[in-house]
């Protein structure tokens, strides 16, 4: 530290405590411990580790040790998940009336083991993630470069995990997670977000899936593709409401189209032209052009 900043440090710390007082949550009288984003992050990396054991495993596997390694990964995530939906769930009731510390326990262990209870059938929805990829990228040489390369199937490895954590009422975790994937992908995902099973992402870069987005199965988003609201003016008022499209099985949206607004549907079996806006709905089998106006949709 410089000898000149010796001078200032105890005034402008003084100055930084005050902000501190002046937010309503009193972040200065915090008793609690928040999540840690890093453990988050381990998380993740562990439940990669576990779903891709040939790729991002630590040893090579065999029929006698593939058994043991599963098992103590299992347990070692187990107990990281355990430990930060404690502290989610803390952080949550703080400013609530006194919550019973064993509650919070026995609640986090309700909520870790029927997380790892999903975890089978997440590794199911990946591989089907993973399989439609392959058949819709020519590019693709085999699943393995997918898996190893391909930022999409990242971003909804990351997703599925928060979407179930998010379904299971865990606060804070899930946005966490899909923030990380966003940060590293440019993929945005919420959590809370319904994604049908065989989804590829092409590419990715810049794709936003709103909070209450619908998507049906075999759907192909390309880069640049925004499922979003028409409006967010309403703020908190628009909590729970549904803000952001449907769109039905066996859609293919191209890069940068934005479709906008709850009440929009895209029909099954149709195809979405690159820089498009839509804020109506689409009808099942049609095509729709970058010249796209509500009157003007072009049928097969």
């Amino acid at each position: 530290m410089s000898k000149q900043f010796y001078q200032y440090v105890g005034d402008i710390t003084q100055e930084m405590i005050a902000t501190y007082k002046e937010e309503e949550r009193k972040t200065y009288e915090r008793a609690c411990i928040f999540p840690s984003r890093n453990k988050i992050i381990g998380i993740i990396n562990y439940l990669r580790e576990l779903f891709y054991p040939w790729h991002f495993g630590e040893q090579e596997f065999y029929n006698t040790t593939i058994h043991y390694y599963t098992g103590n990964l299992l347990m070692q995530i187990e107990n990281e998940v355990n430990k930060q939906v404690q502290l989610a769930l803390l952080m949550q009731q703080e400013g609530e009336q006194p919550c019973d510390p064993k509650q919070v326990e026995e609640r986090a262990t309700e909520i870790s083991c029927a997380f790892m209870a999903t975890l089978p059938g997440i590794r199911k929805k990946l591989y089907k993630d993973v399989q439609a990829t392959f058949e819709g990228d020519p590019a693709a040489p085999d699943l393995d470069e997918i898996i190893y390369a391909y930022p999409g199937v990242f971003a909804m490895m990351v997703y599925r995990v928060a979407f179930e954590l998010r379904k299971l009422e865990v606060p804070l975790m899930p946005r966490i997670m899909t923030e990380y994937a966003h940060s590293r992908t440019g993929i945005d995902i919420n959590p809370g977000a319904q994604i049908g099973e065989y989804f590829c992402i092409d590419h990715g870069t810049g794709i936003v899936i709103g909070e209450t987005t619908v998507i049906g199965e075999y759907v192909k988003v390309y880069q640049g593709v925004t499922l979003g609201a028409l409006s967010t003016r309403g703020g908190q008022t628009l909590r729970d409401v549904k803000r952001h499209p449907t769109i039905e099985d066996r859609v293919t949206i191209y890069s940068n189209a934005s479709i906008l607004g709850g009440n929009t549907v895209i029909g099954h079996d149709s195809i979405i032209g690159g820089n498009t806006f839509i804020t109506k709905s689409i009808p099942p089998n049609t095509k729709v052009n970058s010249l796209y106006q509500h009157e003007e949709v072009l049928g097969d």
